[in-house]
């Protein structure tokens, strides 16, 4: 797990923020299930730093709330200081009334680098490969198909991994909102680690999808 980059970034931007965060309170996470029986929806997305995908996601309409956390991995009850296997990822939650599943996976591949393996933009490391991490057989073949419509579009291999969500363990409270409650020190690690660049250079026009900051 390689992390000398994000860090180096932080202790930067800390300096340059004064330490200061923005005061927001820390979240309450209402369990998946109950979200879910009340007509809620969920999508589970690893895009390298966890800071990043959840503040991409928040600016889509109709998404109600994002959670950071860890997946894709075996090893029960991670941390950010061990989480095996597990990559950084998220848990999107949406109205399926307001935006689909096919919108959110559309948003998701133009938010990423496609083609990096095992790292996304200055981060590397199996931490942060990219994945879709499909809950069902509709999930998976929206899944496989835009991959391969990816893939097609620009005429090379995708690296973003597909495959099935076993769990996602919710991170440590610090790093729920982190874009919110460290607002400075977050976007100079954002645009420091040339994230939004990046996606620029790759999907132009597209880049964002229906994410909007």
């Amino acid at each position: 797990m390689q992390r000398p980059n994000r860090f180096l970034l932080l202790a930067l931007g800390a300096v340059v923020a004064g330490f200061a965060g923005c005061g927001a309170p820390e979240k309450s996470i209402t369990p998946t299930a109950t979200y879910v029986a009340s007509g809620g929806a969920t999508a589970y997305f690893a895009g390298g730093c966890f800071w990043c995908v959840e503040s991409d996601f928040e600016h889509v309409p109709g998404v109600t709330e994002v959670i950071s956390g860890y997946a894709g991995g075996d090893l029960q009850n991670p941390t950010y200081k061990n989480h095996g296997d597990h990559a950084e990822a998220v848990e999107v939650r949406y109205d399926p009334a307001k935006v689909t599943y096919e919108q959110l996976v559309h948003t998701f591949w133009r938010t990423i680098d496609p083609f990096a393996v095992d790292k996304q933009f200055c981060d590397s490391g199996r931490s942060y490969r990219s994945a879709l991490l499909y809950s069902n057989g509709n999930e998976k073949t929206v899944a496989e198909s835009t991959k391969a419509a990816v893939a097609e579009q620009f005429g090379k291999s995708v690296a973003t991994e597909i495959v099935p969500l076993i769990r996602f363990w919710p991170a440590e409270a610090y790093h729920q909102d982190y874009s919110k409650k460290n607002g400075l020190r977050y976007k100079y690690y954002r645009n420091g680690c040339g994230r939004d660049a990046r996606v620029k250079e790759i999907w132009g026009e597209e880049a964002g999808g229906l994410a909007k900051h």
